[in-house]
């Protein structure tokens, strides 16, 4: 048996990582160590704790019931440690650390290019690591593969931090030759007229789309995409529209014709993170940067 008081946090923090990822290598890449480390570690823990903790599966592996009752019971313990280790004292103008944010295309042309002016300016030592959340944001924040979550996907479980930046409403878009660019839609032409929905990569759904579920009404969906990056060229030339936030549309400037519409729904878009990083002095400056960027949004 291997004395269990000669475990550290970075053998627990592994075995955390390798539960969350379901994989050895990829455990090892995100750690920054070599797959052999990784997996001395695990077979130091399967001694401690008497249990494989990890069994093959097809082409993977599985996390025994006792594996997921430990990184239960370790992982508040490893969050609240990383907490404590931070430093106290934060000067903005000589920090040096990367920050990871997950987010999606509608933050990143809103919020991101105001902050990015502020950290230039005030804090041009740290660095941000922008990673696409689709829907796994809650996962990436658990993983720590980023520090921060922005967007419209409310994480309602405990554990998670979370701050409302501004909300927003839906718009219709489309070509300005559209024969309904110069009129306004009922609701009757909305949902028959062809429609690109964003899907945004998963199972999320848009307000809009839950509000017209309530009001028995199913949009004429011709196509979904994963992002509204490219809609312009999509619709360009194209009897179909699109539904999307008031300030996506105006990211697209004169390549769309943009229709109110007439779906009345809103989107909220919220700052969350996990009590890892919560008493930090330099993630919580940094959110405060991101809440006064966002500051213009809100009404």
């Amino acid at each position: 048996m291997v004395d269990p008081f000669t475990l550290d946090f970075a053998a627990l923090r592994c075995l955390r990582m390798v539960h969350d990822l379901r994989s050895f290598s990829r455990a090892a890449e995100s750690l920054g160590l070599g797959q052999s480390s990784v997996s001395y570690t695990i077979a130091r823990l399967r001694e401690v704790f008497g249990d494989p903790l990890f069994v093959r599966q097809g082409g993977g592996i599985l996390a025994t019931q006792r594996c997921i009752d430990i990184v239960e019971q370790v992982s508040q313990m490893l969050d609240e440690f990383e907490a404590l280790a931070s430093p106290r004292v934060f000067d903005p103008g000589t920090a040096d650390l990367v920050v990871g944010i997950s987010c999606n295309f509608y933050e990143r042309v809103t919020i991101l290019p105001q902050l990015t002016r502020m950290l230039r300016r005030d804090a041009p030592g740290i660095r941000l690591n922008i990673i696409p959340s689709q829907v796994r944001g809650r996962e990436q924040l658990k993983r720590g593969e980023s520090d921060m979550l922005i967007g419209p996907i409310r994480i309602e479980e405990a554990g998670y931090y979370r701050r409302t930046l501004f909300k927003d409403d839906y718009v219709c878009i489309m070509d300005p030759e559209n024969s309904l660019a110069t009129q306004s839609l009922t609701m009757e032409a909305y949902v028959a007229t062809p429609q690109v929905v964003v899907n945004y990569g998963g199972t999320f759904r848009s307000q809009f789309l839950v509000e017209l579920e309530r009001l028995g009404q199913v949009p004429n969906t011709v196509m979904q995409v994963p992002s509204p990056a490219n809609l312009p060229d999509l619709l360009a030339s194209t009897d179909m529209i699109a539904t999307v936030p008031r300030r996506t549309a105006a990211v697209f400037g004169q390549a769309v014709t943009v229709v109110e519409c007439p779906v009345q729904a809103e989107i909220s878009i919220d700052l969350q993170w996990t009590p890892r990083t919560h008493v930090s002095v330099a993630h919580v400056w940094l959110r405060s940067k991101i809440a006064e960027a966002s500051s213009r949004f809100a009404n």
